[in-house]
């Protein structure tokens, strides 16, 4: 390289990168072991609710994960035997009903933005619910990749039952693709609950697990997939988000360029060599 070239510093593309196992949560627990990182809602004797400051933190940490290389996957879970019962009914619903519009309008998009950070974030999130799941808690299990529940499990889109539209932080986009258009109108239009069971056989649930076992199931999955290709992982994420809105031939012309640039990557090689070699290859992310 010439000595007039200029010289890209690495810190400036990589941002605001720093280990994720640095950060320290305040409205929820925060733990990462093994390159999978564990977010764990904690507030179990009031079923692990939302608050406005922990739908804050948790929008802020998915949208930092983009920046940290120590974590390969998240599972989020529920303190006690349950996930999540949505927004906090004295801290946020309670106030909310005080606000004007414009008020309601910026708390609206800042629930909307975690939604989003969550579908950006390039590592797989993998949701662990059992017990109570229901409204916000429901939408985070939905805007997780893979969601793991027990029997005993009982989720519920519950807006329609507080007087409120089942179309909340993207239920009406992405609720479909995951149980089919008319079993998420009938959820959306009634707000019912539906058991781990029923919730397994629609699809919302990719398995059940014993409620002593769900934990341990949800981060066996996760470092399954930490010890996969990351990178690669990262653009399957990416293009299963994008690929929403394109048609089959902008898809495919996508996936053409996405697959290109994995095949430079060094996990690819290794993947090659391993397997001529008869091994099981180790990738590393790059």
């Amino acid at each position: 390289m010439d000595s007039a070239t200029p010289r890209i510093d690495p810190a400036l593309l990589a941002g605001n990168r720093r280990p994720a196992s640095d950060y320290r949560a305040t409205h929820f627990r925060w733990q990462v072991a093994d390159r999978v990182a564990t977010v764990t809602l904690n507030r179990p004797e009031r079923k692990n609710p939302l608050t406005f400051d922990s739908y804050a933190e948790l929008r802020d940490l998915f949208g930092q994960l983009k920046y940290a290389d120590d974590v390969k996957a998240v599972v989020i879970v529920g303190a006690g035997d349950n996930f999540c019962s949505g927004g906090d009914v004295h801290e946020i619903i309670g106030p909310l009903v005080q606000l004007k519009a414009p008020e309601l309008l910026m708390f609206t998009r800042m629930t909307g933005d975690l939604v989003k950070a969550m579908r950006a974030c390039p590592q797989p999130i993998v949701a662990a619910v059992d017990g109570v799941c229901a409204g916000a808690g429901a939408i985070v299990a939905m805007a997780s990749d893979l969601r793991l529940g027990t029997a005993r499990s009982k989720t519920a889109f519950l807006f329609n039952r507080v007087g409120l539209a089942g179309c909340d932080m993207g239920a009406c986009a992405i609720l479909p693709r995951i149980v089919g258009h008319g079993r998420a109108s009938a959820l959306l239009y009634t707000g019912r609950a539906f058991g781990g069971e029923e919730g397994e056989r629609w699809g919302f649930f990719n398995s059940l697990s014993a409620p002593q076992a769900l934990l341990d199931d949800a981060l066996a999955l996760a470092r399954e997939l930490a010890d996969g290709p990351s990178f690669a992982n990262g653009m399957t994420k990416t293009m299963l988000h994008q690929e929403w809105t394109m048609s089959i031939d902008q898809a495919i012309e996508a996936e053409a360029q996405a697959q290109a640039i994995c095949m430079l990557t060094e996990d690819f090689s290794r993947a090659y060599h391993a397997f001529v070699a008869k091994q099981k290859p180790r990738f590393e992310g790059n």
